[in-house]
């Protein structure tokens, strides 16, 4: 056998020697000096929107965008080129915040909030701390698209809003003079992740976001125009300039004044309603607290109206049935039981059976004034109070009624058109504004004005696919989703209408539930059962869920709520 010399020996030993050194080396590299990767962008701002004051172009270059990105995990980051970016030029900072190996799967946002990337917020802003150009720090954008392109996104919005302040706080305290740039893409449902006025200076949207492609819940835009107007029209209730944002190489250098002149022209038209100083919100209004709880039902079987504690019911309506005599009589048989009456208004359908399927543009021409009036005088006739209830559930993305899925101010101009004709209806009829309570909702909101009270939906089926009923979500769940996204607004709320499938056992534990939350949230002025089946049209081949209770269980679910 060959033996192995000495020199072969040494030789292995200075390599394992040299490994050694290396890897520990680079894990000492990794761990104190490259905790973040520095580089520069596709991402551009293109502009700078302010509807309180100069709106401009940006022409290329004039804010220098790059990514921090802190992952621990860097062979390689060109600070050195980040630094004189930032002596030379305004910079704008992207920071991204990454879990790195069996860590990925833990919530990143808490991860921040509890210090996990201490080490890495404060190497940024030493090296921000030293330029004298203005700097701008836009922390995990694009939160509310619901994909994982990111590790934060779509995540719970008050897990967001910690994290950001945190960070932002952090931040602020090594420079002082750093513009934190709060960065959703302007996808529905941005607002909700709106961390308030105290740690931002600047919002900002995205156009061509590559987020948003990866989604297809809502249709994207189909021009920029229309792109900008509908990003920021979402953000009118925050009160910070916004710059707007693009990687796309046309919009780079091709951004048209005229649109920004244009945004500018058209948030002007309507500064006293839609745009109005009255809309803007820090953060989540005080809400009115009850001081005893409606309780209704949709019962068109009348199996549960006559039961104890019972004062309000439910008719749904539309133009058809109101030129045909068919409301009024359905409407004078609830004042006759002295009750009071919920009345959700569908303008879609007239005597002619045909679908309207331009009712907003024709409602604001004055097609249904007749209709309208009629409406106004049958529920004005009366003391007992009425809730009326107008276009419902206008935001949820799909075409079931004809208001759905349309532009949010002709929304709101027809809203208002509508609850203001001819001066209104009369005293004893409450303006009920309600949405299903999904996202971007907030983004049909016409006004105080024309609102007393907010109306959600809550059922348990969240999704059509779901058999199970044990799959359904809790009462509570439903709620605190749906409530959150009215943090904006100062109404009472009245759920009118919510239901569950299932067998009676079940039922009776949801319902427990819901009776739980009601009781703990004085804000709910009024709550309203739905016990029918769903229109079977609204479900395609799947059968419609029944969300049917007996009057026992209605009763039991009654003695759980207070007074």
């Amino acid at each position: 056998m060959k033996r192995t010399s000495s020199k072969t020996y040494l030789a292995i030993a200075f390599g394992i020697l040299f490994v050694l050194i290396l890897f520990f080396g680079v894990r000492f590299l990794l761990k104190n000096y490259l905790l973040n990767i520095y580089y520069p962008t596709n991402q551009q701002v293109v502009a700078v929107f302010n509807v309180n004051g100069e709106s401009k172009v940006l022409p290329p270059g004039s804010i220098i965008c790059y990514n921090a990105v802190f992952k621990n995990t860097a062979l390689w980051s060109d600070k050195s080129a980040f630094e004189t970016a930032l002596s030379n030029h305004d910079v704008l900072i992207t920071v991204e915040t990454w879990l790195k190996g069996s860590d990925y799967k833990r919530n990143v946002l808490n991860e921040v909030a509890n210090g996990r990337f201490d080490k890495q917020i404060s190497e940024l802003g030493a090296v921000i701390a030293k330029s004298k150009k203005k700097v701008f720090i836009r922390w995990a954008p694009d939160m509310e698209v619901p994909t994982d392109v990111y590790p934060w996104q779509f995540k719970l919005p008050k897990d967001y809003i910690e994290a950001f302040n945190y960070f932002s706080k952090r931040i602020k305290q090594l420079a002082p003079k750093v513009q934190i740039v709060w960065g959703p893409s302007g996808y529905p449902g941005d607002t909700e992740y709106w961390p308030g006025n105290q740690m931002v200076d600047y919002a900002s949207i995205t156009l061509g976001s590559s987020s948003e492609k990866s989604v297809n819940y809502y249709p994207l835009a189909g021009s920029i125009p229309e792109m900008l107007k509908s990003k920021l029209h979402r953000l009118r209730f925050i009160d910070r300039p916004v710059l707007i944002m693009s990687d796309e190489e046309g919009l780079k250098t091709n951004f048209k004044p005229i649109w920004l002149t244009d945004q500018q022209s058209y948030h002007h038209k309507y500064i006293n309603t839609v745009y109005s100083k009255n809309v803007y919100a820090d953060s989540a209004k005080i809400k009115p607290e009850r001081t005893a709880l409606k309780i209704g039902v949709y019962d068109p079987n009348k199996k549960l109206f006559n039961r104890p504690r019972i004062t309000v019911e439910h008719l749904f309506t539309d133009w058809g049935e109101v030129e045909r005599g068919d409301f009024e009589r359905n409407f004078l048989q609830v004042i006759d039981r002295h009750h009071e009456v919920i009345v959700t208004m569908e303008p879609w359908r007239d005597n002619s059976g045909i679908t309207d399927t331009i009712v907003l543009e024709n409602i604001l021409k004055g097609r249904y004034d007749k209709q309208i009036k009629k409406l106004f005088d049958i529920i004005s006739s009366t003391k007992t109070i009425v809730y009326l209830r107008w276009m419902h559930e206008m935001e949820i993305p799909i075409h079931r009624y004809a208001w759905q899925s349309q532009d949010p101010v002709s929304y709101i101009n027809a809203f208002r058109y509508f609850m203001q004709f001819d001066g209104g209806p009369g005293i004893n009829v409450k303006k009920v504004w309600g949405p299903a309570g999904d996202r971007g909702s907030v983004d049909f909101w016409p006004g105080d004005d024309v609102v007393d009270y907010i109306s959600i939906a809550i059922y348990g089926l969240p999704d059509k696919n779901i058999t199970d009923p044990e799959k359904q979500e809790a009462f509570s769940t439903i709620f605190n989703r749906k409530y959150y996204r009215m943090r904006f607004l100062d109404k009472p709320l009245f759920i009118t209408e919510f239901g569950v499938k299932g067998s009676e056992a079940f039922q009776n534990k949801w319902l427990a539930n819901a009776a739980k939350t009601i009781n703990t949230n004085p804000h709910i002025f009024g709550i309203c059962y739905f016990n029918l089946y769903d229109n079977p049209k609204a479900w395609g081949n799947i059968k419609a869920p029944d969300w049917s209770i007996t009057p026992k269980s209605m009763i039991k679910f009654c003695s759980l709520l207070n007074e």
